[in-house]
């Protein structure tokens, strides 16, 4: 409220839409370090004591854990009917709910099953989401972080930051460096859908070691990760099929179509790669939530090597910067805390 109070709702939720920031306020609020119930302790924490009192703050939380986040849209629906927002403006916000989910489930596939989503928004209508997943394997949770000022795309480089404290290799049609691979995947779907269905059927058949250079129509051969997965031509035909049929006119309507999920997403890219070179990123845009470790030992023990060199850079950079000198004295005062307790 004090930061609503001072700078308005709009500042409280691009710092919500900082990992970093949300993480420290998950902190402050009880955690001494990032777990999967920091994101949806403090998320239901805050959706409980704005209760009553949305109208007056200027902010609205929905969604939450597991069954909860399947009702935002209808709580988005309740609300904007509530604050008199137009048709329009209610669909637009549910839509930036389903597709951010979407996105991070589908588009950006990295082994993280979504079961908590939050949109939070203002009487003006931008939002946030914040959305978790889980891998069981891995036993690990990662955060997705959405802001609607920053957004320019839901498909390329959509979001304000991803937190993890652990790096994986995904299919991560987010990033700029996989443009290519969407637009031959749609262009497979819109134009191509029995040459698609042909050419993956090749693939799973004859498998990527032995399709000649022929076969792949004089176009240099790359792997990709999912070239083993057996799909159920039969099944994906018909959701090809129905998504041809709509003619989606990008990336983003193609994904938007119900029945396209992952499968039918890496199979386009699977085919997209190896017969037309489209090459998508496996990079993982996820950046750590640890840098150092805990002074407790957890997550994991402070790396003083490590704490050492960071300090020492920013020291660095203090000095070599271009401000002035009382400047440089004072961000050195702010620094020196951290050096002593080391």
């Amino acid at each position: 409220m004090a930061i609503v109070e001072e700078f308005g709702p709009d500042e409280f939720l691009k710092r919500l839409s900082d990992p970093v920031w949300f993480q420290s306020f998950g902190c402050v609020s009880g955690f001494d370090w990032n777990s999967s119930g920091l994101t949806v302790t403090t998320l239901g924490a805050l959706k409980e004591a704005l209760r009553g009192i949305e109208s007056r703050v200027g902010i609205f939380v929905c969604g939450g854990k597991g069954k909860t986040s399947r009702k935002t849209p209808e709580q988005i629906q309740r609300w904007g009917e509530f604050l008199h927002w137009s048709p329009e403006k209610i669909d637009s916000t549910i839509y930036a709910s389903k597709m951010s989910a979407k996105v991070d489930n589908t588009a950006l596939q990295d082994g993280f099953q979504l079961y908590h989503h939050n949109l939070i928004f203002t009487k003006a209508g931008e939002w946030s989401v914040i959305q978790q997943g889980m891998n069981t394997v891995l036993r690990r949770a990662r955060r997705y972080h959405w802001l609607s000022s920053s957004l320019k795309d839901y498909i390329e480089e959509p979001h304000l930051g991803i937190v993890s404290d652990v790096k994986v290799k995904p299919l991560n049609l987010t990033a700029a460096e996989s443009r290519n691979n969407r637009e031959v995947s749609l262009g497979l779907v819109r134009e191509e859908p029995k040459t698609f269905l042909r050419d993956l059927e090749v693939i799973q058949n004859k498998g990527p070691k032995n399709l000649t250079f022929m076969e792949l129509n004089n176009v240099e051969f790359h792997w990709h990760p999912v070239a083993e997965e057996k799909f159920d031509l039969k099944r994906l035909g018909k959701t090809i099929s129905l998504a041809s049929s709509g003619k989606p006119e990008s990336f983003e309507k193609l994904l938007s179509i119900k029945g396209v999920g992952p499968r039918t997403i890496r199979a386009l890219s699977l085919v997209s790669e190896l017969i037309y070179g489209a090459k998508p990123s496996f990079e993982d845009p996820a950046r750590y939530t640890f840098a150092y470790g805990g002074k407790d030992g957890t997550p994991f023990p402070v790396d003083q090597k490590i704490y050492d060199e960071a300090l020492g850079i920013l020291e660095r950079g203090i000095i070599k910067s271009r401000i002035s000198q009382s400047e440089k004295i004072q961000a050195q005062k702010r620094l020196r805390p951290f050096m002593e307790k080391k």
